[in-house]
């Protein structure tokens, strides 16, 4: 059905405020850094001197840029293998037609209304070193769990928080796939003598893949950008640049120092070309083998 507004410029005055909001909040910050990026700015003398390309030059001659960079890696596979996995077990579960799973589910999916930050608060007091609940449970088992002093445990911590924290948006679109997959076709399967692992890995697994590529993609984006609230709020990069992110290692040179914004800026173009990279290339290869009715 053809819609024909009354008015030919009605259509374009109701895009005018989504327009305008990408054009001041996106278009026009992008340019910016990339502007800025060029040139080597001092906001307390109010110096701007434009060195070309030397700002990513130095980029990645900085040992402190290249931790990051690894830091950042391990922790996005950490987090995005952790949500997928942990997220379609409880969808699994929650997905049977058991009376009173209505709340189950509910209280499932409740972590992702919270803020990163908030998600931050609640696993310190869990796994504080004195009076962590899940550090007491931990040191039962004669595990020693120190988010504050060691720096692989600094790092578990925050991709723990985070895991937990998205946990609830993957589930949410884990149940909608699987509500959506024939059940006639699975019990006909289960008639045909297969079993509960098989259907899953042979049926299940293959109808889910449009919803997991999604997943992937913005698991990897909510990894990338999104955790900032949880490290400044919690271990602040440390200790010892054990969780200092790639997002955070651009607030640092960007808001905490006077000197590297066009650094931090460089930061930003990097940051955003290797995650649209990384999403071009999870979309390439998981296309391939998903099937969209």
């Amino acid at each position: 059905m053809n819609i024909v507004f009354p008015n030919r410029i009605l259509p374009y005055l109701l895009l005018a405020p989504s327009i305008l909001l990408v054009l001041i909040f996106f278009l026009y910050p992008a340019v910016q850094s990339v502007d800025l990026s060029l040139y080597l700015v001092n906001r307390v003398r109010d110096v701007k001197v434009y060195v070309g390309m030397e700002n990513f030059q130095r980029l990645f001659e900085s040992d402190a840029y290249l931790n990051s960079l690894q830091v950042t890696g391990l922790f996005t596979l950490t987090v995005v293998v952790s949500a997928l996995v942990i997220s379609l077990a409880l969808a699994v579960g929650a997905s049977q037609p058991i009376r009173g799973f209505g709340v189950y589910r509910t209280l499932l999916i409740w972590t992702y209304a919270l803020s990163p930050a908030i998600a931050g608060v609640i696993w310190a007091l869990l796994t504080d070193p004195a009076i962590g609940v899940l550090t007491e449970v931990l040191e039962s088992f004669g595990i020693a769990f120190n988010w504050r002093r060691s720096n692989t445990d600094a790092l578990l911590f925050v991709a723990m928080a985070a895991t937990w924290k998205i946990l609830g948006y993957d589930i949410l679109f884990f149940l909608a796939g699987l509500k959506n997959i024939p059940r006639d076709v699975l019990e006909a399967a289960a008639i045909d003598g297969a079993g509960a692992w098989l259907r899953f890995r042979r049926m299940v697994l293959p109808l889910l893949r449009p919803t997991i590529l999604f997943l992937v993609i913005m698991n990897t984006l909510y990894a990338s950008f999104e955790t900032f609230g949880l490290i400044d709020i919690t271990t602040q990069g440390g200790p010892g640049r054990a969780t200092d992110l790639l997002i955070y290692r651009l607030y640092l040179d960007g808001f905490r120092s006077s000197s590297r914004i066009g650094l931090a800026s460089a930061q930003s173009i990097v940051l955003l070309l290797m995650v649209a990279t990384l999403t071009i290339i999870q979309y390439r290869f998981i296309s391939r083998r998903t099937f969209y009715q």
